[in-house]
């Protein structure tokens, strides 16, 4: 049984090396087909609004191929990761306590869902008032809105974990810190990713929120300067910026969790 399995294993590896190029393509086709589209479209437009995708560009590399990579780029990401981080660890640490003790939870979880049901924007102006409009309040801004999503996913880990884990941990007496390290964690982390996955949109999005309404520099000032200086080019490669931002954060974080959660079967390959 041990040869036939490592048979098959040793088999499936040309088809996965095979697989690469034609995965890579499919991924790849779509996108470029709209690309050429659009290029096709907008090629000798007179539009004010739809420049050719060509000035675009050339736009784009104007402002963002190291003329302002430094000055704008690297504090949002900054402050978009340091919020995100943020949330990750409070919404992992508040989630492993409140779903382990439920009366806790069923206490404090009207506040919770109060404070997840406020329109993220709706906050900005009362985090202005109380933190000014520097990088704390937006850092702390994305980390609060950010927080539900993985706050509630561990939540609900913690709490439906089975009898036999609980168990296993009183059998070889675990003490509490040994539980949450070596069984509450690894049970939940699947359902963990899969918030922190949620919570990575969210904070791209209060990232741009924050530094469009209260914001001295970053991607998304910039991208307003521009719309209201009636530089719809520039606006357009700010748009373009922060899709490529999103999708390399997208395609960067289903990486990182293929590898984290290698021993999970129901992680996809794709």
């Amino acid at each position: 049984m041990t040869n036939l399995a490592a048979r098959g294993r040793v088999a499936r590896r040309p088809n996965r090396r095979r697989r690469g190029p034609a995965r890579i393509f499919v991924y790849l086709a779509v996108p470029l087909a709209a690309i050429a589209l659009w290029w096709l479209l907008s090629a000798g437009s007179d539009s004010l609004f739809f420049p050719p995708l060509s000035d675009i560009l050339d736009r784009f590399r104007q402002m963002w191929v190291f003329a302002q990579f430094g000055s704008d780029v690297l504090p949002s990401l900054g402050r978009m990761f340091a919020g995100f981080i943020l949330a990750v660890i409070g919404g992992v640490a508040v989630g492993v306590l409140l779903g382990s003790v439920r009366p806790l939870y069923q206490a404090v979880s009207p506040l919770i869902h109060f404070g997840r049901a406020i329109p993220a924007p709706a906050l900005l102006p009362i985090a202005m008032m109380m933190l000014g409009v520097g990088d704390q309040m937006k850092i702390l801004l994305i980390g609060f809105v950010c927080i539900f999503p993985v706050l509630l996913n561990t939540i609900d880990a913690v709490a439906s974990l089975d009898r036999g884990h609980e168990d296993v941990t009183r059998v070889f007496h675990f003490t509490r810190t040994q539980r949450v390290v070596y069984v509450l964690l690894p049970y939940s982390l699947p359902r963990i990713v899969a918030g922190a996955r949620i919570s990575l949109s969210i904070a791209l999005i209060m990232m741009i929120v924050t530094e469009m309404l209260a914001g001295t520099n970053g991607i998304g000032f910039v991208t307003l300067q521009a719309q209201q200086a009636f530089d719809i080019r520039g606006m357009w490669a700010g748009m373009i910026l922060l899709g490529l931002i999103g999708a390399l954060l997208s395609i960067a974080f289903l990486w990182m969790e293929r590898r984290l959660l290698t021993w999970n079967p129901n992680v996809s390959e794709s």
